[in-house]
Parts: structure tokens; C-alpha cells; sequence
């Protein structure tokens, strides 16, 4: 049963496009028991209300870049 846990846990990290499994997963993975699945919601709600602010991942940005092919309108032809 705990291989069948580990799979269902991998496949849902997988098909949310990340390699790292989540809280969210792990409470997916629980959803035929109702009591389970509420508490580990309610233990993944505690543990981000205590995570630090600048602990939590923030959504990347792409850097703009400063040169002067990005600011013109200049074209970038690849050399064949």
C-alpha cells in the first residue's frame, strides 16, 4: 500500500508540472477518508501560517535585459 501511496504522490506532482510533492498532493492521495483528508488540509494551513514571508516561493519574473537588441527593433537573424 505504501508503494501505491508513493506513486499516486509522484504522478500528482507530475501531472501539476512539478517535481516536488506537496502538501496538496499528499491530501489528494487521502481523499477516500474524510476525516484524514481534513486534517492534513488543516495541518498544511498551520504549517504555511507559520512559514516566514520571505520564505515562501514567489513567482519568477524574467529579467529585462538591458541591451540595446532588446530596447530597438532590431531582428536577430541566426547565422546559417
Amino acid at each position: 500500500m505504501n508503494q501505491n501511496v508513493a506513486k499516486d504522490l509522484e504522478l500528482f506532482a507530475h501531472h501539476a508540472g512539478r517535481k516536488v510533492v506537496n502538501i496538496n498532493d499528499v491530501v489528494l492521495s487521502a481523499h477516500i477518508n474524510d476525516n484524514l483528508a481534513a486534517s492534513l488540509r488543516s495541518l498544511g494551513n498551520e504549517l504555511k501560517a507559520k512559514e516566514p514571508q520571505s520564505e515562501r516561493k514567489r513567482k519568477k519574473v524574467p529579467a529585462k535585459r538591458d541591451d540595446k537588441a532588446s530596447s530597438s527593433n532590431a531582428v536577430h537573424t541566426p547565422d546559417l
